[in-house]
């Protein structure tokens, strides 16, 4: 079927979106997976030509225009282009809410115009090594003192984490009070006591920078609280889950296509006992029974998009749309990976790449598990 998500608009952003990605990204990217990480300069590149911060206010640099379909576009290009090191998905789509519509003024005009131009990279520190989906079990605190708060912690598998400028770090500021009791706080690059650990060797995703981070005695002033009081933190939390489950799951779906595009043009030149191997009845089964759930898949995430737009997206409908993807995700690819034999455990092929990508997907923004149990709950048992 036909997609009638995007308008003339966004197809020209694609376009040049696409242009950026294969001159400053497609060729540099293999080396940038054996460093582990992506150079800052790319950041500014794609700043210039306008891919960050979408709802960002037009004062403070930003387009000032509310609508997901751009960053669905930014994120569809990337896994089109296997650039699996760019975190800028997190940066657009899970934080910018938080710089957009969490900050005063004071901090807006700190912040904002950096996050557009890319000279400001921001990463959320949810994560703890003893607290993973349970965010109310989380042990970093932040005790007030005078005009300051002092945060002391430790958080792990930050994306974004050796380049991070910018790191919303959810904390304790009242451990007995429960999820009341969790406030966000923004720690910036050079706070004394904020140090990163080492950059995570990841079975994927490997010029993505995921690290652990440290804070001891961080001096955080109040100025770099997000919202007016303590206690807010788990509300404003759950509030920008549903916009970063969606964007896990456009990716999800894009990812599925890319790779049975592939897959399918691989089946079509790849022989065996004289004849394609996509004319053998089970290739074609499979290619058939992948092909139709990745489109139903497809449209059911681009009404998540139109509904989010329209700021009516549940968390109970982003739950589905996440885990249902990428455990599709997870299955297309394993299937593609199967049709293309010997081959695809090859590095070199663009599917084993992919399978190795993949498999974080059903796990980061809430586990599939952690999704059906969101859902179940929503029927009232």
């Amino acid at each position: 079927m036909q997609r009638d998500l995007f308008e003339d608009e966004h197809l020209l952003f694609r376009q040049t979106v696409r242009e950026f990605l294969a001159r400053e990204v497609v060729p540099h990217h293999p080396q940038w997976e054996k460093d582990g990480i992506v150079p800052r300069e790319v950041w500014k590149k794609a700043g210039e030509i306008g891919m960050f911060g979408f709802s960002v206010p037009e004062q403070y640099g930003g387009s000032g225009i509310t609508d997901f379909r751009y960053n669905a576009v930014v994120v569809e290009e990337i896994i089109r282009a296997g650039a699996s090191g760019l975190g800028f998905s997190l940066h657009n789509d899970v934080m910018a809410p938080y710089f957009v519509d969490l900050t005063d003024d004071e901090q807006k005009e700190r912040w904002l115009p950096g996050f557009v131009s890319g000279e400001l990279i921001t990463a959320v520190a949810m994560t703890e090594p003893g607290a993973g989906s349970d965010l109310q079990g989380i042990r970093t605190t932040a005790v007030r003192d005078g005009d300051h708060y002092v945060v002391n912690g430790q958080k792990t598998f930050i994306t974004n984490g050796i380049n991070s400028d910018l790191v919303v770090v959810v904390t304790k500021t009242d451990p007995t009070a429960g999820a009341r009791g969790t406030t966000l706080f923004v720690v910036e690059r050079g706070m004394e006591g904020f140090t990163r650990g080492r950059n995570l060797d990841k079975i994927g995703m490997h010029a993505q920078d995921t690290a652990e981070l440290f804070f001891d005695n961080v001096r955080v002033p109040v100025a770099n609280r997000l919202g007016d009081a303590d206690g807010q933190g788990f509300v404003q939390l759950m509030n920008n889950l549903p916009q970063e489950r969606l964007s896990i799951a456009v990716a999800a779906v894009a990812a599925a296509e890319a790779v049975l595009e592939t897959t399918i043009e691989y089946c079509k030149n790849r022989t065996a006992f004289g004849r394609s191997i996509g004319s053998f009845q089970n290739t074609r089964f499979v290619l058939a029974e992948l092909a139709t759930e990745v489109e139903i898949a497809r449209h059911y995430v681009d009404k998540c998009v139109t509904v989010l737009n329209r700021r009516e997206l549940t968390v109970v409908d982003a739950a589905k749309a996440k885990w249902w993807t990428t455990e599709l995700q997870n299955k297309v690819v394993d299937r593609c990976l199967q049709l293309h034999g010997g081959y695809g455990y090859m590095t070199e092929y663009p599917v084993a790449k992919a399978w190795l990508d993949s498999r974080v997907q059903t796990i980061y923004g809430g586990t599939t598990e952690i999704m059906k149990e969101i859902i179940g709950r929503s029927f009232g048992f």
